[in-house]
């Protein structure tokens, strides 16, 4: 397994766990929820019922979000590559590893540094379309592309 696979499946084992922690949360408040409605505690019932809801809601809306992320990485074929930087692109700057998916983040993978940054991000714009020996320079930081897989 090449290290763009390795990369791939690291970022997409963080994004099922984070579905599934945000899927048991869910499933937690809204256990939380019928009993909150077997308490016939008046005011004190309406406030915790609605703050419940709310909760739940905002839960909801990380689920979508996380759900939206995980689509998005599973287009990406780690085997393909390409002679310019596109979705899905590891790219070696003379500032470390860099993997156009979605903005993930850092790790570790093999003891290499690498940041999963969206091609929507600042960063992410100005790499997309470049080839190796072409420079992307944002905030005064220069990012020499030294190869792309």
């Amino acid at each position: 397994m090449n290290l763009k696979q390795k990369i791939y499946n690291y970022f997409l084992g963080v994004i099922n766990d984070k579905v599934a922690m945000l899927q048991n949360v869910l499933a937690d408040l809204k256990e939380s929820g019928s009993n909150e409605t077997k308490s016939t505690a008046g005011d004190k019932h309406e406030t915790a019922l609605a703050m419940l809801q709310i909760e739940q809601a905002n839960i909801r809306g990380q689920l979508q979000e996380a759900l939206i992320k995980k689509s998005a990485l599973e287009k990406i074929n780690p085997n393909a590559s390409a002679q310019i930087i596109v979705n899905g692109s590891l790219i070696k700057t003379n500032r470390g590893y860099l993997w156009m998916s979605i903005a993930l983040g850092k790790a570790e993978i093999e003891n290499i540094s690498v940041i999963a940054l969206s091609p929507q991000s600042p960063l992410g714009q100005k790499l997309m379309g470049l080839r190796k020996g072409e420079i992307a320079a944002i905030n005064k930081i220069e990012y020499i592309i030294e190869g792309i897989e």
